[in-house]
């Protein structure tokens, strides 16, 4: 397992076993979600209490290497574990960007956990001091302007290494004009991973 972990105030990291349990209920939820079923209920006698607490996370599916289904929260509404096996289905089935996971693609997607601390809005009177408080490859960015609002995990910052470059496409993803996050009235806001992942599947 791949993992990474940055903040101001670092997650309390999970260990392996809680990780490991975590990409075990992802991929139940996925098999039962694109075979049109229930995922299974949470066994709470074989969770560990910190997984049964709220917590935020996005799951990200990949096919040979390629992006298969991403989708996630970014506040903590219900425990982490239950939080985990609705975004596993929701990626295979409801992410607009790709046609819904077949049962006979399962075998070849792979499961990346990212568990979320908790957004902070970056207070700035210019572009500079913007920019200087956006950490390259450690924070992840919340763009928000009214009911509307987009993200980037930290994870993109691989395929999209500058900052003004990163906050446009950031931008596009709203809806928006590329230049956007320059307007005094948009906020944004940061937020850190701990993320995990499946062996890669063949």
């Amino acid at each position: 397992m791949a993992d990474e972990a940055s903040s101001h105030e670092p997650l309390n990291r999970l260990n392996d076993e809680e990780r490991m349990l975590l990409l075990g209920l992802a991929r139940e939820a996925l098999i039962a979600g694109v075979h049109g079923e229930p995922f299974p209920p949470i066994a709470e006698g074989r969770i560990p209490p910190r997984l049964l607490l709220p917590g935020a996370t996005f799951v990200t599916l990949t096919k040979q290497n390629e992006l298969r289904g991403c989708i996630g929260a970014l506040e903590a509404v219900r425990p982490l574990a239950e939080d985990v096996q609705v975004h596993a289905v929701a990626a295979a089935l409801e992410d607009f960007r790709f046609p819904r996971v077949q049962p006979g693609e399962v075998s070849q997607i792979s499961i990346e956990i990212s568990r979320l601390t908790t957004p902070e809005r970056i207070n700035f009177v210019n572009e500079d001091e913007l920019l200087s408080q956006i950490r390259i490859g450690i924070d992840g960015v919340i763009l928000r302007k009214g009911i509307r609002r987009a993200t980037f995990l930290p994870q993109v910052w691989e395929k999209v290494p500058e900052k003004e470059e990163f906050l446009g496409m950031l931008c596009q993803k709203m809806g928006a004009p590329r230049d956007c996050w320059r307007h005094k009235d948009m906020e944004i806001f940061t937020y850190q991973v701990e993320k995990f992942q499946e062996a890669k599947a063949e």
